[in-house]
């Protein structure tokens, strides 16, 4: 344990890039994923079989292959897809290319599970109030922002909040493709010092217990707080 705490600015760094790689692609799934739920349900049916086709391929794709796909494969079809443009650095953390895919292939995969459990939520939402809401000249985006959706928010807190569990676990397959995330760190200090690796597990692990308690705890607390309304 005393290695942990005499490079206790190296594993503050490390969690730095899991929580902000977390933060950063949590965002954009919810985004991504409310966009893909409004195409499955929409309408428009060339809409409907794209979002499943593109949900059921990559939801089904494991998530190495895709981001070896961002890292290595992506930037000799896109040239934008090599992100050498981006290049940030805030205080010790620098954001270059490496975490940019590592961002998008974490969004591209978690969005197809946080749209399947947002659409189990609007499943869940009585069928008459949307034909309600359309009777009153409601169009469809009208009754999917003001209606339907934030029901089937609520009803889909459970399943969004273990997608978000296992985003921020998966934000260790980074550590494989150059970001200098926790799993990564951890495995640079069992390297260096390898009669602590017991120690340097149980303090790295418990650092992740920690993050997703917190997220169980905001879960349950939005949860509650939506039953009640």
């Amino acid at each position: 344990m005393d290695v942990v705490l005499d490079n206790g600015d190296l594993v503050a760094k490390a969690f730095g890039y899991t929580v902000i790689l977390f933060m950063v692609a949590a965002v954009l799934s919810l985004v991504l994923g409310t966009l893909l739920v409004a195409m499955r349900v929409g309408p428009i049916a060339v809409l409907r079989r794209a979002a499943a086709v593109y949900v059921n391929v990559v939801r089904n794709t494991p998530l190495v292959m895709i981001f070896l796909f961002m890292q290595v494969g992506a930037g000799k079809i896109f040239d934008w897809a090599r992100f050498s443009w981006v290049d940030i650095h805030i205080g010790q953390l620098d954001f270059t290319s490496f975490f940019t895919a590592a961002v998008v292939s974490l969004t591209l995969y978690t969005s197809c599970f946080i749209c399947e459990a947002l659409r189990a939520g609007v499943n869940a939402v009585p069928m008459g109030q949307a034909e309600a809401a359309r009777a009153i000249g409601l169009p469809f985006t009208g009754v999917m922002a003001q209606v339907v959706l934030p029901q089937a928010v609520r009803a889909s807190v459970p399943p969004v909040a273990s997608t978000l569990i296992a985003l921020l676990k998966n934000t260790s397959v980074a550590a494989v493709f150059g970001v200098l995330e926790a799993a990564a760190q951890m495995k640079s200090f069992t390297n260096d010092y390898a009669p602590d690796r017991w120690a340097i597990f149980f303090a790295f692990a418990l650092g992740y217990v920690i993050l997703v308690e917190l997220i169980s705890l905001v879960a349950t607390l939005l949860e509650r707080r939506w039953r009640i309304a």
